[in-house]
Protein backbone atom coordinates (compact mmCIF):
# COMPACT_ATOMS: atom_id res chain seq x y z
CA UNK A 1 0.00 0.00 0.00
CA UNK A 2 1.11 3.99 -1.05
CA UNK A 3 1.55 6.12 1.97
CA UNK A 4 -1.19 7.69 3.60
CA UNK A 5 -3.96 4.94 3.24
CA UNK A 6 -4.00 2.30 5.07
CA UNK A 7 -6.71 -0.67 5.62
CA UNK A 8 -8.25 -0.68 8.66
CA UNK A 9 -11.03 -3.67 9.67
CA UNK A 10 -14.48 -4.07 10.38
CA UNK A 11 -14.64 -6.03 13.76
CA UNK A 12 -18.01 -7.06 13.57
CA UNK A 13 -17.66 -9.05 10.42
CA UNK A 14 -13.80 -9.71 9.94
CA UNK A 15 -13.93 -7.90 6.97
CA UNK A 16 -11.14 -6.10 5.54
CA UNK A 17 -12.94 -2.82 4.52
CA UNK A 18 -10.91 0.12 2.43
CA UNK A 19 -12.09 3.38 3.88
CA UNK A 20 -10.92 6.73 2.11
CA UNK A 21 -8.96 4.85 -0.46
CA UNK A 22 -10.22 6.37 -4.04
CA UNK A 23 -11.24 4.05 -6.30
CA UNK A 24 -8.03 5.09 -8.96
CA UNK A 25 -5.82 3.79 -5.98
CA UNK A 26 -7.64 0.12 -5.78
CA UNK A 27 -7.09 0.02 -9.86
CA UNK A 28 -3.40 1.04 -9.42
CA UNK A 29 -2.88 -1.89 -6.71
CA UNK A 30 -4.65 -5.01 -8.67
CA UNK A 31 -7.46 -5.01 -6.01
CA UNK A 32 -10.31 -4.95 -8.45
CA UNK A 33 -8.50 -7.58 -10.39
CA UNK A 34 -8.13 -9.31 -7.41
CA UNK A 35 -11.90 -9.07 -6.35
CA UNK A 36 -12.87 -10.29 -9.99
CA UNK A 37 -10.02 -13.50 -10.37
CA UNK A 38 -8.69 -15.55 -7.44
CA UNK A 39 -8.08 -14.45 -4.26
CA UNK A 40 -6.10 -16.74 -1.67
CA UNK A 41 -6.45 -19.67 -4.07
CA UNK A 42 -10.50 -19.18 -4.45
CA UNK A 43 -11.57 -20.10 -7.68
CA UNK A 44 -14.81 -18.76 -8.75
CA UNK A 45 -17.01 -21.43 -10.52
CA UNK A 46 -18.44 -18.97 -12.90
CA UNK A 47 -17.50 -15.42 -13.40
CA UNK A 48 -21.10 -13.52 -14.38
CA UNK A 49 -21.39 -10.93 -17.25
CA UNK A 50 -21.55 -8.42 -14.69
CA UNK A 51 -18.36 -8.89 -13.70
CA UNK A 52 -16.54 -9.47 -16.52
CA UNK A 53 -18.13 -5.83 -18.08
CA UNK A 54 -17.08 -4.13 -14.98
CA UNK A 55 -13.26 -5.30 -15.25
CA UNK A 56 -13.21 -4.11 -19.08
CA UNK A 57 -14.94 -0.40 -17.91
CA UNK A 58 -12.26 0.05 -15.01
CA UNK A 59 -9.46 -1.58 -17.87
CA UNK A 60 -10.52 1.66 -20.01
CA UNK A 61 -10.41 4.15 -17.05
CA UNK A 62 -7.13 5.53 -18.29
CA UNK A 63 -8.26 6.02 -21.73
CA UNK A 64 -10.92 8.68 -20.99
CA UNK A 65 -10.01 11.77 -21.98
CA UNK A 66 -11.97 15.03 -20.68
CA UNK A 67 -13.88 17.19 -23.67
CA UNK A 68 -11.76 19.67 -24.62
CA UNK A 69 -13.47 23.39 -25.50
CA UNK A 70 -15.05 22.61 -28.75
CA UNK A 71 -16.44 19.48 -27.63
CA UNK A 72 -17.97 21.11 -24.92
CA UNK A 73 -19.22 23.37 -26.21
CA UNK A 74 -21.09 21.36 -28.75
CA UNK A 75 -24.01 20.77 -25.92
CA UNK A 76 -24.54 24.68 -25.42
CA UNK A 77 -26.96 26.59 -28.14
CA UNK A 78 -25.85 27.45 -30.97
CA UNK A 79 -25.71 31.00 -31.97
CA UNK A 80 -28.09 32.90 -34.21
CA UNK A 81 -27.03 33.82 -37.45
CA UNK A 82 -28.37 36.97 -39.18
CA UNK A 83 -28.87 37.71 -43.03
CA UNK A 84 -25.87 39.23 -44.00
CA UNK A 85 -23.85 36.93 -42.36
CA UNK A 86 -25.61 33.66 -44.12
CA UNK A 87 -25.48 35.81 -47.43
CA UNK A 88 -21.69 36.54 -47.25
CA UNK A 89 -21.40 32.91 -46.73
CA UNK A 90 -22.53 32.48 -50.21
CA UNK A 91 -20.57 35.36 -51.17
CA UNK A 92 -17.32 33.16 -50.71
CA UNK A 93 -17.88 29.95 -51.36
CA UNK A 94 -17.75 28.71 -55.06
CA UNK A 95 -20.66 28.20 -56.64
CA UNK A 96 -19.83 27.75 -60.29
CA UNK A 97 -21.68 24.79 -60.53
CA UNK A 98 -25.19 25.94 -59.32
CA UNK A 99 -23.92 29.35 -61.55
CA UNK A 100 -23.93 27.39 -64.99
CA UNK A 101 -27.80 26.59 -64.25
CA UNK A 102 -29.96 29.64 -64.10
CA UNK A 103 -31.32 31.87 -66.91
CA UNK A 104 -31.36 35.32 -65.66
CA UNK A 105 -34.13 37.03 -68.11
CA UNK A 106 -37.31 35.18 -69.62
CA UNK A 107 -36.56 34.07 -73.11
CA UNK A 108 -39.14 36.00 -75.27
CA UNK A 109 -39.89 35.40 -79.08
CA UNK A 110 -42.41 36.90 -81.70
CA UNK A 111 -45.33 39.08 -80.43
CA UNK A 112 -44.53 38.88 -76.95
CA UNK A 113 -40.71 40.04 -77.12
CA UNK A 114 -42.34 43.12 -78.91
CA UNK A 115 -44.84 43.61 -76.93
CA UNK A 116 -42.22 43.68 -73.87
CA UNK A 117 -39.84 45.43 -75.78
CA UNK A 118 -42.49 48.47 -76.28
CA UNK A 119 -44.16 48.46 -73.24
CA UNK A 120 -42.65 46.09 -70.84
CA UNK A 121 -40.35 47.48 -67.68
CA UNK A 122 -36.90 48.51 -68.26
CA UNK A 123 -33.98 46.37 -68.43
CA UNK A 124 -31.83 46.04 -65.73
CA UNK A 125 -29.08 48.46 -65.03
CA UNK A 126 -25.83 46.10 -66.21
CA UNK A 127 -24.09 47.05 -62.88
CA UNK A 128 -26.45 44.80 -61.05
CA UNK A 129 -26.16 41.93 -63.04
CA UNK A 130 -23.93 40.25 -60.77
CA UNK A 131 -25.79 40.77 -57.94
CA UNK A 132 -29.17 39.52 -59.80
CA UNK A 133 -27.18 36.72 -60.74
CA UNK A 134 -26.38 35.52 -57.12
CA UNK A 135 -30.02 35.55 -56.14
CA UNK A 136 -30.87 33.07 -58.87
CA UNK A 137 -27.78 31.37 -58.01
CA UNK A 138 -28.88 31.02 -54.23
CA UNK A 139 -31.76 29.38 -55.37
CA UNK A 140 -30.27 26.50 -57.50
CA UNK A 141 -28.61 25.67 -54.11
CA UNK A 142 -30.00 22.52 -51.90
CA UNK A 143 -30.27 22.65 -48.22
CA UNK A 144 -26.75 20.92 -47.40
CA UNK A 145 -27.45 19.07 -43.27
CA UNK A 146 -23.44 19.13 -43.27
CA UNK A 147 -22.86 23.00 -43.99
CA UNK A 148 -22.98 24.18 -40.24
CA UNK A 149 -24.47 27.33 -42.08
CA UNK A 150 -27.15 25.96 -43.24
CA UNK A 151 -27.73 23.96 -40.31
CA UNK A 152 -27.64 27.54 -38.20
CA UNK A 153 -29.93 28.99 -40.83
CA UNK A 154 -32.52 26.53 -40.27
CA UNK A 155 -32.22 26.88 -36.19
CA UNK A 156 -32.33 30.60 -36.26
CA UNK A 157 -35.40 30.25 -38.06
CA UNK A 158 -36.90 27.68 -35.82
CA UNK A 159 -36.17 30.02 -32.79
CA UNK A 160 -37.20 32.99 -33.82
CA UNK A 161 -40.56 31.30 -34.63
CA UNK A 162 -41.25 29.05 -31.69
CA UNK A 163 -39.18 31.29 -28.93
CA UNK A 164 -37.15 27.85 -28.20
CA UNK A 165 -33.71 29.01 -26.51
CA UNK A 166 -32.32 25.77 -27.59
CA UNK A 167 -30.96 24.04 -30.64
CA UNK A 168 -33.49 21.22 -32.70
CA UNK A 169 -32.82 18.78 -34.71
CA UNK A 170 -32.32 19.14 -38.18
CA UNK A 171 -34.78 16.53 -39.15
CA UNK A 172 -37.78 15.58 -37.53
CA UNK A 173 -41.43 16.13 -36.86
CA UNK A 174 -40.99 19.41 -35.02
CA UNK A 175 -40.60 20.78 -38.53
CA UNK A 176 -43.88 20.29 -39.61
CA UNK A 177 -44.99 22.18 -37.18
CA UNK A 178 -43.51 25.53 -38.63
CA UNK A 179 -44.95 24.69 -41.72
CA UNK A 180 -43.02 22.19 -43.74
CA UNK A 181 -44.88 19.12 -45.40
CA UNK A 182 -42.24 16.85 -43.49
CA UNK A 183 -39.49 15.71 -41.10
CA UNK A 184 -36.49 17.03 -43.90
CA UNK A 185 -37.26 20.50 -44.95
CA UNK A 186 -34.78 20.64 -47.81
CA UNK A 187 -37.63 18.36 -49.70
CA UNK A 188 -40.05 21.46 -49.44
CA UNK A 189 -37.82 23.97 -50.99
CA UNK A 190 -38.82 22.74 -55.07
CA UNK A 191 -37.90 25.69 -57.07
CA UNK A 192 -36.79 27.99 -54.79
CA UNK A 193 -34.20 25.80 -53.32
CA UNK A 194 -31.95 27.94 -50.30
CA UNK A 195 -33.04 31.21 -51.37
CA UNK A 196 -36.38 29.91 -49.42
CA UNK A 197 -34.62 30.00 -46.28
CA UNK A 198 -32.61 33.15 -46.67
CA UNK A 199 -35.93 34.68 -46.91
CA UNK A 200 -37.35 33.33 -44.00
CA UNK A 201 -34.31 34.57 -42.53
CA UNK A 202 -34.15 38.16 -43.33
CA UNK A 203 -38.13 37.92 -42.55
CA UNK A 204 -36.90 36.69 -38.39
CA UNK A 205 -33.93 38.19 -37.99
CA UNK A 206 -34.84 41.93 -39.45
CA UNK A 207 -36.37 44.22 -36.30
CA UNK A 208 -38.69 45.56 -38.64
CA UNK A 209 -40.42 42.68 -39.92
CA UNK A 210 -40.00 40.16 -37.19
CA UNK A 211 -43.31 41.19 -35.65
CA UNK A 212 -45.04 41.07 -38.97
CA UNK A 213 -43.81 37.30 -39.36
CA UNK A 214 -44.93 36.10 -36.02
CA UNK A 215 -48.23 37.63 -36.79
CA UNK A 216 -48.17 35.74 -39.89
CA UNK A 217 -47.01 32.32 -38.25
CA UNK A 218 -49.92 33.14 -35.71
CA UNK A 219 -52.51 33.14 -38.30
CA UNK A 220 -51.23 30.24 -40.24
CA UNK A 221 -52.06 28.02 -36.75
CA UNK A 222 -55.68 29.15 -36.53
CA UNK A 223 -58.12 26.54 -35.99
CA UNK A 224 -59.91 26.92 -39.28
CA UNK A 225 -58.01 29.09 -41.46
CA UNK A 226 -54.75 27.25 -41.00
CA UNK A 227 -52.31 26.60 -43.66
CA UNK A 228 -48.32 25.68 -43.66
CA UNK A 229 -46.06 28.84 -42.99
CA UNK A 230 -43.18 27.72 -44.35
CA UNK A 231 -44.34 26.38 -47.62
CA UNK A 232 -46.41 29.21 -48.55
CA UNK A 233 -42.94 31.36 -47.87
CA UNK A 234 -41.45 29.11 -50.55
CA UNK A 235 -43.99 29.49 -52.80
CA UNK A 236 -43.90 33.26 -52.47
CA UNK A 237 -40.17 33.26 -52.60
CA UNK A 238 -40.69 31.05 -56.06
CA UNK A 239 -42.66 34.25 -57.24
CA UNK A 240 -40.29 36.62 -56.63
CA UNK A 241 -37.63 34.89 -58.85
CA UNK A 242 -40.17 34.57 -61.37
CA UNK A 243 -40.17 38.64 -61.12
CA UNK A 244 -36.89 38.96 -60.90
CA UNK A 245 -36.48 36.75 -63.91
CA UNK A 246 -39.26 38.67 -65.75
CA UNK A 247 -37.61 42.06 -64.87
CA UNK A 248 -40.98 43.01 -63.17
CA UNK A 249 -38.26 44.60 -60.49
CA UNK A 250 -35.50 45.82 -62.52
CA UNK A 251 -37.29 49.64 -62.64
CA UNK A 252 -37.37 49.17 -58.50
CA UNK A 253 -33.63 47.48 -58.26
CA UNK A 254 -32.52 50.36 -60.88
CA UNK A 255 -34.39 53.45 -58.64
CA UNK A 256 -32.44 51.62 -55.76
CA UNK A 257 -29.34 50.76 -57.32
CA UNK A 258 -29.44 47.43 -55.49
CA UNK A 259 -31.38 43.80 -55.93
CA UNK A 260 -30.84 41.52 -53.09
CA UNK A 261 -32.45 44.19 -50.65
CA UNK A 262 -35.22 44.96 -53.17
CA UNK A 263 -35.93 40.82 -53.88
CA UNK A 264 -36.27 40.95 -50.07
CA UNK A 265 -38.51 43.69 -49.74
CA UNK A 266 -40.98 42.26 -52.37
CA UNK A 267 -40.78 38.89 -50.63
CA UNK A 268 -41.62 40.21 -47.20
CA UNK A 269 -44.57 42.80 -49.20
CA UNK A 270 -45.99 39.62 -51.78
CA UNK A 271 -46.42 37.77 -48.16
CA UNK A 272 -48.29 40.62 -46.43
CA UNK A 273 -50.62 40.87 -49.23
CA UNK A 274 -51.36 37.39 -48.60
CA UNK A 275 -51.45 37.06 -45.47
CA UNK A 276 -54.41 40.36 -45.46
CA UNK A 277 -55.91 38.10 -47.85
CA UNK A 278 -56.19 35.22 -46.41
CA UNK A 279 -57.52 37.12 -42.70
CA UNK A 280 -60.02 39.61 -44.42
CA UNK A 281 -61.76 37.29 -47.13
CA UNK A 282 -61.35 34.09 -44.90
CA UNK A 283 -59.17 31.58 -47.20
CA UNK A 284 -58.54 28.16 -45.96
CA UNK A 285 -56.26 25.72 -47.22
CA UNK A 286 -58.48 24.75 -50.41
CA UNK A 287 -58.20 28.25 -51.76
CA UNK A 288 -54.32 27.79 -51.64
CA UNK A 289 -53.90 27.41 -55.34
CA UNK A 290 -56.31 30.36 -56.36
CA UNK A 291 -54.45 32.86 -53.91
CA UNK A 292 -51.33 32.55 -54.79
CA UNK A 293 -51.96 32.59 -58.71
CA UNK A 294 -53.72 36.46 -58.02
CA UNK A 295 -51.22 36.90 -56.10
CA UNK A 296 -48.37 36.03 -58.72
CA UNK A 297 -50.21 37.97 -61.37
CA UNK A 298 -51.00 40.79 -58.48
CA UNK A 299 -47.03 41.26 -57.66
CA UNK A 300 -45.57 41.33 -60.88
CA UNK A 301 -48.35 44.03 -62.38
CA UNK A 302 -47.65 46.52 -59.47
CA UNK A 303 -44.69 45.62 -57.30
CA UNK A 304 -44.42 49.36 -56.48
CA UNK A 305 -48.01 48.98 -54.89
CA UNK A 306 -46.91 45.96 -52.73
CA UNK A 307 -43.89 47.52 -51.56
CA UNK A 308 -45.43 50.80 -50.67
CA UNK A 309 -47.97 49.10 -48.47
CA UNK A 310 -45.30 46.74 -46.45
CA UNK A 311 -43.69 50.49 -45.97
CA UNK A 312 -46.61 51.65 -44.71
CA UNK A 313 -47.33 49.02 -42.89
CA UNK A 314 -43.90 48.64 -41.11
CA UNK A 315 -44.12 52.46 -40.39
CA UNK A 316 -47.36 52.01 -38.62
CA UNK A 317 -46.42 48.86 -36.58
CA UNK A 318 -43.16 50.27 -35.25
CA UNK A 319 -45.30 53.08 -33.40
CA UNK A 320 -47.83 50.59 -32.25
CA UNK A 321 -50.42 51.51 -34.57
CA UNK A 322 -50.82 48.91 -36.96
CA UNK A 323 -51.29 44.99 -36.26
CA UNK A 324 -51.97 42.31 -39.26
CA UNK A 325 -54.29 40.19 -37.34
CA UNK A 326 -55.71 42.75 -34.97
CA UNK A 327 -58.35 41.17 -32.38
CA UNK A 328 -58.88 38.32 -34.14
CA UNK A 329 -58.88 34.67 -32.64
CA UNK A 330 -56.05 32.88 -33.88
CA UNK A 331 -56.18 29.92 -31.03
CA UNK A 332 -58.02 27.53 -31.10
CA UNK A 333 -58.31 22.99 -30.92
CA UNK A 334 -54.85 22.41 -32.18
CA UNK A 335 -54.05 22.52 -35.77
CA UNK A 336 -53.74 18.90 -37.75
CA UNK A 337 -50.69 18.61 -38.92
CA UNK A 338 -50.01 19.86 -42.58
CA UNK A 339 -48.80 16.01 -43.85
CA UNK A 340 -52.90 15.22 -43.76
CA UNK A 341 -53.50 18.65 -45.22
CA UNK A 342 -53.67 19.08 -48.77
CA UNK A 343 -51.58 22.08 -50.17
CA UNK A 344 -51.32 23.04 -53.78
CA UNK A 345 -48.16 25.71 -53.95
CA UNK A 346 -47.13 28.06 -56.88
CA UNK A 347 -44.83 25.10 -58.07
CA UNK A 348 -47.75 22.68 -58.50
CA UNK A 349 -49.89 25.16 -60.80
CA UNK A 350 -50.05 24.99 -64.30
CA UNK A 351 -47.76 28.16 -66.18
CA UNK A 352 -50.24 30.28 -66.94
CA UNK A 353 -49.71 32.78 -70.40
CA UNK A 354 -48.01 36.31 -69.48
Amino acid sequence: MSAGYSPSYDNDKSVLAFRGIPISELKNHGILQALTTEANEWEPRVVSTEVVRAQEEWEAVDTIQPETGSQANSEQPGQLISFSEALQHFQTVDLSSFKKRIQPTIRRTGLAALRHYLFGPPKLHQGLWEERDLVLTIAQCGLDSQDPVHGRVLQTIYKKLTGSKFDCALHGDHWEDLGFQGANPATDLRGAGFLALLHLLYLVMDSKTLLMAQEIFRLSRHHIQQFPFCLMSVNITHIAIQALREECLSRECNRQQKVIPVVNSFYAATFLHLAHVWRTQRKTISDSSFVLKDLEVLAKKSPRRLLKTLELYLARVSKGQASLLGAQKCCGPEAPPFKDLTFTGRSDLQPHSS
